[in-house]
């Protein structure tokens, strides 16, 4: 993990900022970090301890369901709507496998990323992605493991959204992309598979959620037609909250009953939000 990354985050249980260290990041007071032989650094706090993440199974599933670019257009999406400076830091809440915060940092060789998860089997694979990754594991419900305004850009993609948090970590002049299911999303697939529907209240609850932090400058529809075949659909439920609702035996024999190609709606919606406080 690169020294300039670790710059950016603070303790978790002092606050004071972190540096590098030979493998641990260490604050002034005393507290130390060591890097995972895999490469990642946990800094969840105690309180948070015995919280359950993404399994190893679940990763699994994203990292190959993602990787045939069943979800590029969400990606693509993202890319186009960044506004980044060469070495501006972007910062991914709920950061799973990585795979939109690798393609937000693009080809720019000085753009540096932070990956924010709860599961250590997200921040393995994370670790693994890209070197200008510093991959880490935090609770997104409690303080954020990064310094004031030390972030230009954030992601949150079907992720837990603690805005007071997020409006800390980003720079005055930073922006919060933020990618949420709408209610045709995956729908030919919800009552044929019993998947977790999408709550029909979820844009004014995403209103709510952000609005006391954040203003709403923009959003757009992504929306496209994905040919899965049965596999891909089998990595999609498992890699979802859906996997621990569903009997995985019930769940193939559905699954093989479904035509193949299976034709399935991507649609989610794009919103772009910056802090409150630069509009006033």
């Amino acid at each position: 993990m690169r020294a300039d990354l670790v710059a950016a985050l603070r303790c978790p249980v002092c606050a004071d900022g972190l540096a590098l260290d030979g493998r641990t990041a260490r604050c002034p007071r005393g507290h130390a970090y060591d890097l995972a032989k895999q490469g990642y650094l946990n800094l969840l706090p105690k309180a948070s301890n015995g919280i359950e993440g993404d399994s190893v199974e679940m990763v699994g599933a994203r990292t190959v369901f993602l990787g045939g670019g069943h979800y590029a257009a969400i990606r693509d999406a993202l890319i186009i709507a960044t506004e980044l400076g060469p070495d501006d830091l972007v910062v991914e809440v709920g950061a799973g496998t990585g795979y939109y915060l690798a393609g937000v940092l693009g080809l720019a060789p000085q753009r540096r990323g932070i990956a924010l998860d709860v599961s250590k089997f997200a921040a393995r694979r994370v670790a693994k992605v890209d070197p200008r990754i510093a991959s880490v594991v935090c609770d997104a419900w409690q303080e954020l493991p990064l310094l004031d305004g030390s972030a230009q850009l954030m992601l949150n993609v079907f992720a837990p959204r603690n805005a007071a948090e997020m409006a800390r970590v980003l720079a005055p002049t930073g922006r919060l992309l933020v990618v949420t299911p709408n209610q045709q999303h995956l729908a030919e697939l919800v009552d044929v598979l019993g998947l977790v529907s999408v709550d029909e209240e979820k844009d004014r609850r995403l209103q709510e959620s952000l609005s006391g932090e954040f203003v709403r400058i923009g959003s757009e529809a992504v929306e496209e037609t994905m040919r899965l075949d049965r596999t891909a659909v089998e990595q999609l439920v498992l890699m979802t909250p859906s996997a621990r609702h569903v009997n995985y035996r019930e769940l193939l024999q559905r699954i093989a009953v479904l035509p193949e190609p299976v034709m399935v709606t991507l649609s989610v919606t794009l919103s772009v939000w910056q802090p409150r406080y630069r509009s006033s």
